[in-house]
């Protein structure tokens, strides 16, 4: 008798606390416009694809060797980017913002330590947590999922976590954190000596005068602030996610990185992007342009999305979200369900990919239940 792959993987000897567990990930369709994983549609420019081939063909000629295990040159590159008088003995990389949350879980999480995270928010933080035994606390928003000072605050000296996940612009809802918010939950955490990661992969696409947690970092030694090279620098596929902390965090996260983890290529990849950004953040504010516009039109429509400092706009108000999903997906408008009932969630996209949400889901609202 045939046996299922879930059968099968119950036969193994796997660690208890993964049993059941389910892998992330997004519906991964055919369909001609994907706005359901917050990638950036409009692709890379050719001048910086022109820029990073040649940069690679020159990588390729020393893959015999091992990379620069410190990779020198790219946090040099960052540090630059970042700006805020950080300098490269502050900043870390590994293979996308996971990888860098999984070597931070790593080090300072594991067996008998606690990671507090804000529901609804990013849907890695439980799934990186429990692959390094770091058990995983959820706290509490208020109405809109708002997240105060006050709140955020209590909440960190009752739980006493070790680490705490403040995801600014927040995924799913889009909203960005108020560096108040921050500061109170840094103080908060003094008792347990809480590391603080405050990530960013949706800085860019922040409103004019949102503020970065990177200003907070001096004199800060447990904060940490996260960003990756997979949204506004739309190199989602080569895997380029950073941090900028105090030095000594950098050291710890020597004790638990693989041996020459960040490969050759995507060293040489980063950095072409980051020599040519001037490209890759003109399309970032056409992204903001339709973020903006998605938001107009759906208030427009009656519906209420919320704030968006990302490039995706999260949405409520919807009888019968699964419809509107599947009425999308018929017309090849992929777009994602987070599980909040009522609401649904949107990747800004091109001009062009903007309006065929915006014609679909105005004809679906039209439609009689």
């Amino acid at each position: 008798m045939n046996s299922t792959p879930e059968e099968r993987l119950a036969r193994l000897p796997l660690r208890e606390d993964l049993r059941g567990q389910h892998p992330y990930g997004a519906p991964q369709l055919d369909v001609p416009i994907m706005l359901n994983v917050n990638e950036n549609t409009h692709g890379v420019p050719e001048d910086v694809q022109e820029a990073i081939t040649e940069a690679v063909r020159e990588a390729a000629a020393g893959l015999n060797r091992y990379p620069d295990r410190e990779f020198t040159a790219l946090r040099t590159a960052l540090a630059e980017y970042l700006g805020h008088g950080l300098t490269p003995d502050q900043i870390w990389a590994a293979n996308g913002s996971n990888e860098v949350l999984q070597q931070l879980l790593q080090a300072f999480g594991g067996p008998g330590r606690t990671a507090l995270g804000f529901p609804p928010t990013y849907s890695m933080y439980p799934l990186l947590a429990a692959g390094t035994g770091t058990a995983y606390l959820r706290g509490e928003r208020g109405e809109d999922y708002e997240l105060t000072a006050d709140s955020a605050a209590r909440q960190v000296r009752e739980l006493g976590a070790n680490i705490v996940f403040l995801c600014s612009p927040n995924n799913p809802t889009g909203t960005a954190l108020g560096l108040d918010v921050v500061e109170a939950v840094y103080e908060a955490g003094e008792a347990s000596q809480a590391i603080v990661i405050v990530d960013e992969a949706y800085a860019e696409f922040a409103q004019l005068g949102t503020q970065s947690a990177l200003s907070l970092l001096p004199e800060r030694p447990r904060l940490v602030v996260s960003r990756t090279m997979s949204k506004a620098f739309a190199l989602a596929g080569a895997r380029l996610g950073y941090l900028a902390a105090a030095p000594e965090v950098i050291d710890a996260l020597r004790l638990v990185r693989l041996p020459y983890h960040l490969s050759a290529i995507t060293q040489a990849t980063a950095l072409a992007a980051l020599q040519h950004r001037a490209s890759l953040m003109s399309e970032v504010e056409e992204i903001k342009h339709q973020r903006d516009r998605i938001v107009k039109e759906l208030v427009r429509l009656g519906l209420k999305p919320a704030a968006s400092d990302s490039n995706f706009v999260f949405f409520t108000g919807l009888d019968d979200p699964q419809r509107v999903w599947r009425g999308l997906l018929e017309a090849g408008v992929l777009v994602r369900d987070v599980g909040i009932p009522g609401s649904l969630r949107v990747t800004a996209g091109t001009e062009e990919e903007t309006s065929a949400f915006l014609g679909r889901l105005e004809e679906l609202l039209a439609e009689p239940a």
